[in-house]
């Protein structure tokens, strides 16, 4: 009778952590993952109209906020930009051009 009851005892304990471990594999998943995946299936699904005039739209929309401002790069960035720019520069000068 009492192996029985320990018999019954490990299926109630197999069966309720296996529930639990089923549990914390959802949360995990809903918390951490969903979110990720969902901006990895807007990414790969560009090829939509629907999401290319999305993204078209917010593109529009920062470019319009940041001409508004009166300095639209800071300090660093512009010495930055202009140190890119004067290697292209230089760059292009070495360019032979006749083919």
């Amino acid at each position: 009778m009492e192996k029985q009851n320990n018999l019954k005892s490990f299926f109630i304990k197999l069966v309720s952590i296996t529930i639990a471990i089923i549990l914390i594999i959802n949360v995990v998943y809903n918390l951490f993952l969903a979110d990720k995946m969902e901006a990895l299936n807007k990414l790969i699904s560009l090829d939509k109209s629907k999401f290319r005039s999305e993204l078209r739209d917010k593109v529009r929309n920062e470019i319009r906020d940041g001409l508004e401002k009166e300095n639209i790069l800071n300090e660093e960035d512009k010495v930055l930009f202009y140190k890119l720019y004067i290697k292209i520069k230089n760059e292009f000068k070495d360019l032979d051009t006749s083919n």
